[in-house]
């Protein structure tokens, strides 16, 4: 089930006094990667009523490996188009696919748009699938 309303779920842990506070960065950390980011006035609340001011850098250090710690735009996410695969024979338990596979799939196909893919080649047209390009 996914969880409507995540910010009602995280504060009681937030604010417990068992849990010590390498649990709630990390408490944090999840609540941004399942958000894609979070606003400056968002993130500065949670660290003041968390009480880890001292240890903020560890949150704020992952925008240097590319996480969207802070996102002004964080309702206008990205979302790469999806392939139909409802004709696709599955298995019970795995009816989800992941992005990277349409992504890989596209790029076999030649599909991607260079603007968003800059960096990968075009196979000529004379190509035959016999080698790496």
């Amino acid at each position: 089930q996914k969880v409507k309303d995540s910010m009602r779920v995280l504060l009681p842990v937030l604010l417990n006094k068992i849990h010590d506070s390498y649990d709630k960065i990390r408490a944090i950390l999840l609540y941004i990667f399942s958000t894609n980011g979070t606003t400056q006035e968002n993130l500065d609340k949670l660290i003041q009523n968390v009480q880890i001011e001292s240890d903020s850098d560890m949150i704020r250090n992952w925008k240097y490996l590319d996480v969207p710690v802070i996102s002004s735009f964080v309702a206008q996410q990205y979302k790469y188009p999806r392939r139909d695969r409802s004709k696709e024979e599955t298995f019970q338990l795995s009816r989800w696919t992941p992005v990277i596979k349409d992504v890989m799939e596209d790029a076999i196909e030649n599909k991607l748009d260079s603007k968003d893919w800059p960096y990968c080649s075009r196979c000529p047209p004379t190509w035959n699938g016999s080698g790496a390009v």
